[in-house]
């Protein structure tokens, strides 16, 4: 069974972008887990409520078959982290899918991850995706080579079907 890794803000991640790629992914046979930097009760900008299953701490990408970043205002906490920067090059250097959603295309801009590479994200983020060296279409879902990006709540049921196309 494949296995996805949702990394989630510790408080104020995007429900939509949360729940219905989960659900796509669920009925299409795939494990996920969530993923944070607390494992208390995160709070979703419109109320879901979710407990994270694995400190992002502890993750080894081994584990997973991809890894997604889940938008939403909180997510920004990602956009300079470290250790998410390193574990998106290690799961890109091992062939695995890496997707995200919202602002959070930032988190892989800022890792060097979209350089020479088509994305799309939610408009607040355009120039900085520019800035990092990636090339912005319009569409809602972008999908180059295994990096998948998405502008937002609006896409992201399409979001879940491109990333559980990518894993077959």
């Amino acid at each position: 069974m494949k296995k996805v890794l949702f990394v989630i803000a510790s408080d104020k991640f995007r429900d939509e972008e949360y729940l219905q790629p989960k659900d796509v992914l669920t009925r299409g046979g795939v494990s996920v887990v969530t993923a944070s930097t607390k494992l208390d009760i995160s709070t979703g900008m419109l109320g879901a409520k979710v407990k994270p299953e694995i400190l992002l701490s502890d993750v080894k990408e081994e584990d997973y078959d991809a890894m997604l970043f889940i938008g939403g205002q909180g997510s920004s906490q990602y956009f300079n982290d470290s250790l998410a920067h390193s574990l998106a090059k290690k799961f890109l250097s091992k062939n695995k899918v890496i997707g995200a959603i919202c602002i959070a295309p930032s988190t892989l801009a800022n890792a060097g991850l979209l350089k020479g590479k088509k994305a799309t994200c939610y408009p607040s983020e355009a120039p900085n995706l520019r800035e990092k060296g990636a090339t912005l279409t319009d569409k809602p879902v972008v999908k180059d080579g295994l990096i998948i990006t998405a502008t937002g709540p609006a896409a992201a049921t399409e979001f879940g079907h491109t990333i559980l196309e990518a894993l077959k």
